[in-house]
Formats: structure tokens, C-alpha cells, sequence
């Protein structure tokens, strides 16, 4: 069994290549030995706050330096980041630092004071024996950072069973906090794009002058995808990009990419890449991105006609599509501009990823049977504090341990995984079920859309009617009979067809660009003149 420690490889690299840039954020630049260096005062703090290996620690943070600097500190120590959606108030964060069992809770200024009383809730009103503590960024983290002197951690070295916790969206419920071993997930970042091969020994390459690319995530570093490049960028050597700005700036993007020459720039989805592309179509000879190689998303639908559009300002770019959630790693879909057709992201079952029904049978190619899509190898231990969702999505199939986080699929008769989607996001009508992203898919053809997420809301009738949200791409005009009808032409059944296609300004989307439907049940049910939702 391998023993694949982040903050062990960090520690490598940075001792040999100490002067190589780590970490870049408008104007603050970050060496590999800087980083080693604040991580390791970061460390003596929080060894003199009480923090032990195994403790809890909380990061409330834009995508900054201080936030790299915390999850490796936490990791040098033996405790276990624990990332907080920095748009929770304080009722939410509250939720996630008592669930957490969070010891030490680091954020900034635009979210102190909601964090601060969070924090003061748990340890003076629902009976906790401690209250989480609370550093702020700039001079009080400074501050810690160069008074401490408490070594203590260094006598522990650290280990691939130490944990970090990736809390889930809550888009469909509470937030759940899903336990990676370091070590699994070190594997399991490697295996993405190498599938069945093992991590190889990346001092060995830093010291032959190879380092990994310069990579960007546009997206939060608070969830998977922005998080995951970020660590395979630094256990490679290579440089990390960061905007530190809440909210999408796509000229700002572009002009980092360049400024920066980036490498890869990583997205989630039409939410990022239609603002992207907009940006492009408007100034197309603004920016030099000819250092880019590849854009990769995760997590969210990116559709044929944005990837082809994008292609046209960008033919020396790989447009990755990775299949994949907090609960497990799948596999990757490529499109370039050589390419005949580009369809939506395709993935191909294979001896790690399958799909199975809830019986765990495999289900039979070349069908419309509908299954879930199971993915073995590194996998997460579980969820923390839930052995019931641990269980439902944990299983055993065949004596062997799959994730199951719930995404529904058919397979064609060539192995190939058609995508259905996520089945929390599932709309029961008349019997049929409907899977929101193929209508999503459908829709966004229409250059009139820029953004839609289908849901479902009571109906006496059928149970739940389908029902579409969209948002009008700019100075475009359509009706709602118009996208009806354009579903009909694309050969939809009646029953997928929205009933009703309600027009709004905003999605409400999460920073990850994932669509809360909860929120948009009861958006969609408001704008019906429905009590429920």
C-alpha cells in the first residue's frame, strides 16, 4: 500500500526547489519556500491553539494564498482541513463547524463577524466544552505566524492515512462532509488521466527540471474541482494561479491567463465557459493565450456548441470533461478542434467505473436500462459522523467497494456511459421519470439561452410537472411557446417537454456554478403562484 502524504511531497519540493513560484495572486508571489515556511508558522500556532493530529480545521476563505497556507499547515500537523463555503451565513456556517467538530475556524474580514458568531453559538449556547477559535487574515495572521515558536508537531511525520474533508454542496440537503485519506486521493488524482498506473516519484522529476504546468482554477478552491487541480498542480512542482475576487470576471480570467502564461485553466461547465466565450466574442484579439493548452470542468454541463465555439478562438486547445464528485474520481472526455463532432462529454465503463442498478447488477449494454454509475479504487472512507449515508453510498458490489454518489446512466452497446444525471435532481411526472440535463442540454442548443436548469414541482395530476428556468442570453428575444416548440424539433417526448418555461435574471448559482434545487423549486413554485414548494 502506498503512503502518499500532500505535505510530505510539498515539503520535498520545496526544500528542492525552494526559489521556483508556487503560488500566484495579483501581485503576491509565493516560492515553494515561502509557502514551507508560513505553512510551518501557521503550524506552530495552531500547535500552541490546541490543534493535535486529528483536529478539525476550518477554512473560510476566497481563493487566496492564506487558504493553500492553512490546508497544508493543518496537513503538517496531522489535523484535517475542512473547507466552508464562503457565501454561508451564519446560521450555515454554525451547521458545518459544529458538524466538523472544527477546533480552529481561519477566515477574512468580509466574513468575520458571520464566523465569529458562529463560532461564539457553538460554545456558548448548544453546550459544546470549547469554542472553535477564530484567526482573521492580515495582521492577526501575521501576527501568529511570526510569534510562534512551538514546534511540537514537527515530532510527527506526516502520514497518507492523515484525513481532509471535502463538505458537499448541500444543493440537495445538509452538507456532508465526505473523508479522504490523503493518500487515496493523491492516487486517485493521478489516476484521472493515467488510469491503472501508479504516482511516480515526483521529487525525482523535480530535480530533472520537470515541473507540472501552470495551472488555474477559476472556480473555488472551497470545492472539488478548483481544489483538486490545485493540489495535483503543487505536488507537481508547478505553479498555481489564483483570483481572490468573489464572482465571475471573465476578462479578468483571460488576462491572468496571459499575464500568467497559464497552462490550464480549469472551469465548471457552461456557467463558467458561456462568460468565457462571450468575452472572446467581444474582443477577440485582446489577449495572447497562446501558453494555454487545456480547459478542464468538472461538475456541471458543458455543452457541444460553447466547447465548439471556444475551439474557434482556441484550436491548439484540449477541452477536458472530467466525470467525477466529492465522493469519487471517474475518468476524463477530450474534444479538439480537429474533431468531426463534438457531442456531449462521453466517458466509457471500464474495470473501475461502471453502472449498476440498485441491486448492484451491471446493467445490460445496448439498452435503455438505467443505472448508476459505481466507481471503485481510491475511494473516500465514507461520511463523517454518517454511517447512514455512508452505507447508501458506499456499497459493496461483488465484494468489491464502489462510490455511489447517485448519478444515473444508460450504457451503449460500445461501453460508452450516456449521462442521464444527478437522480436528487430527478423529476418524477405521470409515472416517467425525466432527467433534468438531457432537457438542460436540449435547451442551451438554442442560442437564445444562456442558462436553464429544469426542475419539478407539485402537480396533482402527475406528481411533479417539468418545469424550466432560463436565463435569455443578452440582446437575444424568445417566448416561452418558442423553446417548447424548439424541444418538440429536437425530439424530445411530450412528456420532457417543460410545461412551463418561466423567464428570470439570475440562476442563483452556487460559486462552484452547481444549481441549488431547492432554491429553484421554490423560485419556480413563487413565480407559479404556488403555496408549496
Amino acid at each position: 500500500m502506498s503512503d502518499w502524504s500532500f505535505a510530505r511531497v510539498w515539503d520535498a519540493v520545496a526544500g528542492a526547489v525552494p526559489d521556483r513560484e508556487a503560488i500566484i495572486c495579483g501581485p503576491t508571489r509565493r516560492t515553494y519556500g515561502e509557502l514551507e515556511q508560513r505553512a510551518a508558522g501557521l503550524a506552530s500556532w495552531m500547535w500552541e491553539s490546541g490543534v493535535r493530529p486529528e483536529s478539525k480545521v476550518a477554512i473560510n476563505l476566497t481563493n487566496r494564498p492564506e487558504y493553500l497556507e492553512t490546508f497544508y499547515a493543518a496537513l503538517k500537523i496531522g489535523a484535517v482541513p475542512v473547507n466552508v463555503n464562503y457565501r454561508y451565513g451564519t446560521e450555515e456556517i454554525r451547521y458545518l463547524l459544529d458538524d466538523s467538530d472544527a477546533t480552529v475556524v481561519v477566515t477574512e474580514a468580509a466574513f468575520a463577524k458571520d464566523t465569529r458568531k458562529a463560532a461564539h453559538y457553538i460554545g456558548r449556547r448548544i453546550g459544546k466544552k470549547f469554542e472553535p477559535a477564530v484567526i482573521e487574515i492580515g495582521s492577526e495572521l501575521e501576527a501568529a505566524i511570526a510569534g510562534a515558536t512551538d514546534d511540537g508537531w514537527r515530532e510527527r511525520t506526516p502520514s497518507g492515512d492523515d484525513l481532509m474533508f471535502l463538505y458537499t454542496g448541500g444543493t440537495t440537503g445538509m452538507p456532508k462532509g465526505v473523508m479522504w485519506r490523503t493518500d487515496d486521493l493523491y492516487v486517485a488524482l493521478w489516476q484521472m488521466g493515467r488510469p491503472g498506473s501508479e504516482p511516480p516519484d515526483p521529487l525525482a522529476a523535480v530535480l530533472a527540471g520537470k515541473r507540472a504546468a501552470t495551472a488555474f482554477p477559476a472556480c473555488p478552491l472551497m470545492h472539488g474541482t478548483g481544489l483538486f487541480i490545485t493540489l495535483s498542480t503543487l505536488a507537481g512542482g508547478g505553479s498555481v494561479v489564483l483570483i481572490d475576487k468573489v464572482g465571475l470576471d471573465a476578462p479578468l480570467i483571460w488576462t491572468e491567463v496571459e499575464r500568467n502564461a497559464v497552462q490550464i485553466l480549469t472551469i465548471v461547465g457552461d456557467v463558467f465557459a458561456r462568460p468565457l466565450l462571450t468575452a472572446l466574442d467581444a474582443e477577440p484579439d485582446r489577449w495572447d493565450l497562446s501558453s494555454l493548452r487545456a480547459i478542464t470542468s468538472s461538475g456541471v454541463t458543458w455543452s457541444p456548441e460553447v466547447k465548439r465555439a471556444l475551439l474557434d478562438h482556441l484550436p491548439d486547445v484540449t477541452m477536458l470533461d472530467s466525470l467525477g464528485a466529492s465522493e469519487g474520481l471517474m475518468s476524463r472526455s477530450a474534444a479538439k478542434s480537429g474533431d468531426a463532432k463534438i457531442a456531449a462529454a462521453r466517458f466509457a465503463v471500464n474495470d473501475r467505473v461502471k453502472v449498476v442498478t440498485e441491486d448492484g447488477r451491471e446493467v445490460t449494454r445496448g439498452t435503455e436500462e438505467v443505472g448508476m454509475v459505481a466507481v471503485g479504487g481510491r475511494i473516500p472512507l465514507g461520511y463523517y459522523k454518517d454511517p447512514e449515508k455512508t452505507a447508501k453510498t458506499f456499497r459493496l458490489i461483488d465484494g468489491v467497494r464502489y462510490s455511489v454518489p447517485g448519478d444515473y446512466a444508460t450504457v451503449d452497446e460500445d461501453g460508452t456511459i450516456r449521462l442521464l444525471g444527478r437522480g436528487s435532481a430527478t423529476v418524477n411526472t405521470g409515472g416517467e421519470k425525466v432527467y433534468p440535463e438531457e432537457i438542460e442540454l436540449t435547451l442551451r442548443k438554442n442560442k437564445g439561452v444562456f442558462d436553464c436548469v429544469v426542475v419539478g414541482v407539485p402537480d396533482e395530476r402527475f406528481g411533479e410537472t417539468v418545469i424550466a428556468l432560463v436565463q435569455v442570453t443578452d440582446g437575444y428575444v424568445t417566448d416561452e411557446a418558442e423553446l417548447q416548440a424548439f424541444c418538440r424539433s429536437r425530439g424530445l417526448a411530450g412528456y420532457k417537454i417543460p410545461r412551463r418555461i418561466l423567464f428570470t435574471d439570475t440562476l442563483r448559482r452556487a460559486p462552484n456554478g452547481k444549481a441549488d434545487y431547492k432554491l429553484l423549486r421554490e423560485m419556480a413554485a413563487d413565480l407559479l403562484g404556488m403555496t408549496g414548494g
